[in-house]
């Protein structure tokens, strides 16, 4: 599923909600969980799981253009999302939707 089906399947399933609405929607959504990560916080969703950042470090590695060249790979930040007891539980097929 792309944004675009999110979109219109938000748009579907909520009664009186336009697709403008609904695209209005992710976007907060989208921008809060950027906004979040971007500034070291984590954003929890019971159930669903939490959206973290977290610090890759800096290390060795090869040039795969040239093997016999060793380079440094700089720290990065990285987005990681864990997810939540009632996720993990319907994925496992224990519980439904």
């Amino acid at each position: 599923m792309n944004k675009a089906q999110l979109i219109e399947k938000l748009h579907h399933k909520v009664t009186g909600l336009t697709k403008k609405q609904a695209e209005e929607m992710v976007e907060v959504f989208v921008d809060t969980v950027i906004d979040e990560l971007n500034n070291g916080r984590e954003l929890t969703i019971a159930g669903f799981g939490t959206f973290l950042s977290r610090v890759r470090y800096s290390r060795g590695g090869v040039n795969p253009q040239k093997p016999s060249e060793r380079i440094t790979i700089p720290e990065v930040r990285v987005a990681k999302f864990k997810t939540g007891y009632h996720l993990k539980q319907v994925l496992k097929g224990k519980r439904e939707a």
